[in-house]
């Protein structure tokens, strides 16, 4: 790995997009959770990482226009309401980085219940609650 590359991902090669967003997505996700993803990523997978981490991290996260705090907030009440377990899992863990508090994660999907449904807020119940058992939140 060179000095200018992240789990043999030749930054030289990346825009500046992937490169702001790479910091970003670390910030939010943690650089050791980022960079275990992409080292597992294969030449087919990386074109998705590469997609994500420019357009999604790069450019929507990374514009000033709301806090990253509100980013995640809202992150938080799409992925439930859309019932993406997997993926609320990562964000549940980022909005904890990004400040949102348990109690605001608690009325985030108490109104998912009302609008999008109780099976979908029941979901993003158990896994928030999962992971305040064990970070012990």
């Amino acid at each position: 790995m060179t000095a200018n590359s992240t789990d043999g991902i030749d930054l030289s090669q990346k825009s500046d997009l992937f490169k702001k967003g790479l910091q970003t997505r670390k910030e939010v996700q943690g650089g050791a959770s980022v960079d275990k993803v992409l080292a597992g990523s294969d030449e087919f997978m990386m074109a998705f990482q590469d997609l994500t981490t420019e357009y999604c991290w790069g450019y929507v996260w990374s514009r000033p226009g709301l806090p990253k705090k509100t980013r995640s907030m809202l992150n938080l009440a799409m992925l439930a309401a859309l019932n993406r377990g997997p993926e609320l899992d990562l964000h549940l863990a980022g909005a904890l980085t990004n400040g949102v508090s348990k109690d605001e994660i608690k009325e985030i999907f108490l109104q998912v219940a009302i609008y999008c449904g109780v099976p979908a807020s029941l979901d993003a119940f158990k896994r928030a609650s999962q992971l305040f058992k064990e970070r012990g939140i």
